[in-house]
């Protein structure tokens, strides 16, 4: 792969850093709960970060809403997937009956559900949970030729930067992101490797379950789209020529979602490279992010490491759609109903340690 010398303006959005003001009298507030010092763990970490974002010593989890982007790569017909490209629209169309793990996990824990048509090889007929933001009946082939247009990321970006202001507006405040798209886990190799210089077949895994020939299939192929394509040092130019449309779809909603100070849920390995893009356009996004699981797909585990990410589940799971985001979820708002409701060793009348 070419590097070339950037020579476009870099897409921008305005992301306030988290405020600190709160952190004092939060964690006076988690210590002085009738336990002893740091007992409830990660769930005393995941409170303290929830009231820092909201900048609030009680925050609230409004409508939460797991949003599944979809869309088709190009790449798909030389057999950089075990399963063929037909298969998206078919899951869209399950998610869509409710039929699938995402909607099982989601009605579980009272999570609405949008599922939106960034770039599906199939025209969808009007319904309920779906949002129409199709750009393309998916991307072209990156073995040949970059995946999409510059103009055509740019549209994606705000496609999903566009989606999640008109969930804040109606009152979402915390938001997970899901995908589908057959083919894009080697879409998330590649950005995985062009982000974070590591070797390509560290970022290489199995996908939706390859035998050992596929795997080295889908290496193959992969450092032939490297060598195929020319990229500047701009993470547009990246996504542009590796990516997919939910892939810089989901990037412009993670941007979108911290910007309005939302909490974020990241799901697994393919969701999190978005998220990677979108921290290479503007770091302060991951402050906003609380990263749901570690997934099973080989490189998920380095890229978290890459971004000093802790999940708070490791379920051996590698299905996508926003299923971590989901079954994360309850932690949360394990979180916020211990910082709100279990008593203080003031109002409890329980001695302290020191008492």
């Amino acid at each position: 792969m070419t590097f070339k010398k950037a020579d476009q303006q870099m897409y921008k959005i305005d992301i306030t850093p988290v405020s600190s003001e709160m952190k004092e009298a939060l964690q006076h507030k988690i210590d002085t709960k009738t336990k002893p010092l740091g007992a409830l763990g990660q769930l005393e970490m995941l409170a303290l970060k929830l009231g820092m974002i909201q900048n609030s010593l009680n925050p609230i989890l409004n409508n939460p809403t797991v949003v599944v982007f979809a869309g088709d790569h190009g790449s798909a017909a030389a057999g950089i997937s075990p399963y063929p490209q037909e298969v998206t629209f078919q899951m869209v169309m399950n998610f869509l009956a409710e039929g699938a793990a995402i909607n099982v996990f989601a009605r579980q824990h009272g999570l609405a559900i949008k599922i939106v048509d960034a770039g599906v090889n199939y025209d969808f007929h009007e319904q309920k949970s779906l949002i129409h933001a199709k750009i393309a009946k998916g991307t072209r082939n990156y073995l040949d030729q970059p995946a999409m247009t510059r103009q055509q990321c740019e549209e994606a970006l705000e496609k999903g930067s566009e989606i999640v202001r008109t969930l804040y507006q109606e009152g979402c405040n915390t938001i997970g992101f899901g995908e589908m798209g057959i083919g894009n886990t080697a879409s998330a190799s590649l950005l995985m490797h062009c982000f974070c210089q590591l070797p390509l077949e560290v970022c290489v895994g199995r996908g939706a379950g390859m035998d050992d020939a596929g795997l080295a299939k889908k290496r193959r192929l992969l450092e032939q789209a490297l060598q195929a394509n020319s990229v500047d040092e701009t993470p547009l130019s990246i996504l542009s020529t590796f990516g997919g449309f939910e892939i810089a779809m989901m990037c412009g909603a993670f941007l979108q979602a911290a910007a309005l100070k939302m909490v974020i849920l990241v799901d697994g390995f393919i969701t999190t490279a978005a998220l990677l893009t979108a921290s290479k356009i503007n770091t302060g996004v991951l402050k906003y992010c609380i990263f749901s699981h570690v997934s099973d797909e080989s490189g998920h585990r380095q890229l978290l490491n890459y971004l000093q990410a802790e999940p708070l589940l490791n379920l051996g799971m590698r299905l996508g759609e926003g299923t971590g985001a989901a079954l994360a979820f309850p932690l949360l708002q394990s979180a916020v109903n211990f910082l709100e409701e279990m008593a203080s060793f003031e109002s409890a009348g329980v001695s302290g340690k020191d008492a």
